[in-house]
């Protein structure tokens, strides 16, 4: 059985996951009423694989016969000026999510939770991946924020980030390839 303390905060990361998953979808509405599909679509994908970590973690708790927590989440924010901004709040967000998540690991250290933190593991590796994503994306827009189009073109021809393609070391996600 997870340690008390732990099981907590994830049930807390849970919520941060969902609430990063209806970000992500504001932000991809937000790039395909401009109609930047490219953009629209990167975040689209972000908004599942957030949505993933989240039943990750509900199905560790699962497992581990712990209590689950199924949070409400604050509304996203919605209105964005340009391109850089909704992409500066991603990364903003990934570097707080990259917080939170090394502070599970402590928690899961500190209880001596074995099982916990090598559970965490995987999100810590994922983290550094979805910063880098995210700093360079903001690089990106920031050059192209007088042409957004050449975000577009960027983004057709290279490729950022894991895609949200699939990775056998991650933990099984409850409700399985939904």
């Amino acid at each position: 059985m997870p340690a008390a303390a732990f099981v907590a905060r994830l049930n807390e990361q849970i919520a941060y996951e969902f609430a990063a998953s209806q970000q992500y979808v504001a932000v991809a509405v937000h790039f395909d009423g401009e109609t930047l599909p490219r953009l629209a679509a990167f975040f689209y994908a972000q908004a599942l694989e957030e949505r993933n970590h989240a039943m990750m973690m509900v199905q560790y708790l699962l497992d581990a016969d712990a209590e689950v927590t199924i949070p409400g989440v604050a509304a996203p924010q919605t209105g964005f000026d340009g391109i850089v901004a909704p992409v500066q709040l991603a990364l903003d967000q990934e570097q707080r999510v990259s917080d939170q998540i090394a502070a599970l690991v402590a928690v899961a250290r500190e209880h001596g939770d074995f099982q916990s933190e090598q559970f965490m593991q995987w999100f810590l590796k994922e983290q550094v991946e979805e910063v880098s994503t995210m700093s360079d994306l903001l690089r990106i827009v920031q050059r192209a924020e007088q042409d957004p189009l050449r975000a577009e073109e960027f983004l057709a021809r290279e490729s950022i980030g894991d895609g949200g393609g699939e990775d056998a070391g991650a933990p099984a996600a409850a409700g399985g390839a939904l």
